[in-house]
C-alpha cells in the first residue's frame, strides 16, 4: 500500500510568538523596545498621512514649526480621525470640533468650550516620540521609561568625499512592490539564507545579480551581539577570493552589501524590515551614495526587467525573493518545515530571537538597546572583501556592538 499522501495530515500552524507583532504579543513587545522607521522625512508634511506600523494605525504630520508628530488617529473628544485634521503652526486641529493637539499630544485649544477649554490640560491625545535621522522618521512605540537612544551606524556616519545619505522606502531588497503581503520574518530570515542566492538568483531564474554570485559559496555562520552574521566565500575565475559578509541585526536590520562583485569595502546601506502588521511589511533603506537614485539602481532584475515590468508568465519563469517568500503564504507554516544543515542561519536567528523574548518577559533589556550615545554607535563587519588565497581579506574590519 502506498502511504504518505496528503490525506489526514495534522493541522498545520505557525510560531505566533515569533511572527505576530500586535501590541501585547511577545514579538510585538520585543520590537516595541526599539526605534523603527515609519516613513521618509519628506512624508511628514502639513497634510496628515496615515501610517501603519506593528499593527497600529497612526497619523504622521509636521507642524508649522517644523516638528514631526505621530498621533493616535481617533480624536480624544468624539473619536473622528485626525486624518482629516488641519495642520497649523502649533499642531493639528480636529476637523469636527476644532480641538488642537501639539506633536506630543497635549490639547492646546477646545474652541467650543467656555474659555477655550479650562481643563484642556487634562486631555492628552495618545502619541509616540519621533526623531529624524538618515532621511527617515523613526518612532519609538514602547514603554516610555525604557526608551533607548536612537542608534547611529558607522557605515552611514563615515562618508567618503563625494558621498551623501539617501533614503528609500520602496522595499529595495524585497524583490517586489513597496508593500509586501506576507509576514516580515519570512524576509528577515532570508538575510541569513545564503544558499538561496546561487539557486533562486542563479541557475533557477538566471543571473539576477552578477554571474559570479551563481557560484556555490563556502559558508560559515555565527551569532553576534546583535543577531547573526553569515560569511560566504567564493573563488572567482581569476583566482581571487570574494568574501561576502551579511548580517541580520536587531531589531529588524538587513545589513546586506551590494551583490555586485567588484565593489569592495564595508557595507553601503542599512535596511529596516518594517512590520506593518502580521501579514504585511515594507523595507526602508538608508545608504551612502554619490548620486540621487543610486539606491533604486540596486534593485535586482529578472530577465533584464524590473519586477513591476514582468508579466504573470515571466514572474513564474523568473521568480525572485518576492515570489519565493509570498509563496510561503501570509504567515509561513513552521510546523511543516524540514530544516537542513544549510539552514543553520535560520536556526541561529530563531534561537537568538527566543532569547530576546525571554529577556523582555523577565523584565530585562534586549540586545542592542542602548542608553547612551556612545553605546548606541554600531559598527558592522558586513561588506564585500577580496583576497588572494590564504591572505587576509582586503578591507575587512572587526565588529563592536
Amino acid at each position: 500500500m502506498d502511504t504518505g499522501t496528503a490525506y489526514g495530515r495534522p493541522e498545520p500552524g505557525f510560531r505566533a510568538e515569533l511572527a505576530c507583532v500586535r501590541p501585547g504579543t511577545p514579538m510585538g513587545e520585543l520590537l516595541r523596545r526599539y526605534w523603527h522607521p515609519v516613513g521618509l522625512s519628506s512624508d511628514a508634511t502639513a497634510r496628515p498621512r496615515q501610517v501603519r506600523v506593528l499593527g497600529e494605525d497612526l497619523i504622521l504630520f509636521r507642524d508649522g514649526l517644523g516638528r514631526p508628530g505621530l498621533l493616535y488617529p481617533r480624536c480624544a473628544h468624539r473619536g473622528t480621525t485626525l486624518y482629516y485634521g488641519r495642520v497649523e503652526e502649533r499642531g493639528i486641529r480636529c476637523c469636527y470640533h476644532g480641538w488642537l493637539y501639539d506633536v506630543n499630544g497635549h490639547c492646546l485649544e477646545q474652541p467650543c468650550e467656555p474659555g477655550g477649554g479650562r481643563r484642556r490640560e487634562r486631555i492628552r491625545q495618545p502619541w509616540y516620540p519621533v526623531e529624524e535621522r538618515y532621511g527617515l522618521i523613526f518612532a519609538y512605540l514602547g514603554p516610555a521609561e525604557r526608551k533607548p537612544f536612537l542608534p547611529r551606524y558607522e557605515c552611514l556616519e563615515v562618508l567618503g568625499a563625494d558621498e551623501f545619505i539617501e533614503a528609500d522606502d520602496s522595499s529595495i531588497g524585497s524583490g517586489g512592490p513597496a508593500i509586501v503581503p506576507c509576514n516580515w520574518l519570512q524576509h528577515w530570515e532570508n538575510v541569513v539564507d545564503p544558499f538561496h542566492v546561487p539557486v533562486l538568483h542563479g541557475w533557477f531564474s538566471g543571473p539576477q545579480f552578477v554571474e559570479q554570485m551563481g557560484l556555490m559559496p563556502e559558508v560559515s555562520f555565527e551569532t553576534t551581539a546583535l543577531g547573526v552574521r553569515v560569511t560566504s566565500v567564493r573563488e572567482l575565475p581569476d583566482g581571487t577570493v570574494h568574501r561576502r559578509v551579511t548580517e541580520a541585526a536587531m531589531p529588524t536590520l538587513r545589513v546586506v552589501p551590494s551583490p555586485r562583485v567588484g565593489r569592495y569595502g564595508r557595507v553601503e546601506s542599512v535596511g529596516w524590515v518594517l512590520p506593518i502588521d502580521d501579514t504585511h511589511y515594507r523595507i526602508c533603506v538608508a545608504g551612502r551614495v554619490t548620486r540621487n537614485g543610486e539606491l533604486a539602481a540596486m534593485r535586482s532584475r529578472m530577465n533584464n526587467r524590473l519586477w513591476h515590468e514582468l508579466s504573470e508568465e515571466e514572474h513564474r519563469d523568473f521568480p525572485g525573493d518576492y515570489e519565493a517568500q509570498t509563496g510561503q503564504g501570509e504567515i509561513t507554516l513552521h510546523s511543516e518545515e524540514h530544516l537542513g544543515t544549510t539552514d543553520k542561519g535560520i536556526a541561529f536567528l530563531r534561537r537568538f530571537l527566543e532569547r530576546q523574548l525571554r529577556t523582555v518577559a523577565e523584565g530585562g533589556d534586549p540586545a542592542g538597546v542602548a542608553f547612551s550615545e556612545e553605546a548606541a554607535y554600531t559598527v558592522f563587519e558586513a561588506g564585500n572583501y577580496r583576497e588572494a588565497p590564504g591572505a587576509r581579506c582586503e578591507g575587512a574590519s572587526s565588529t563592536q556592538a
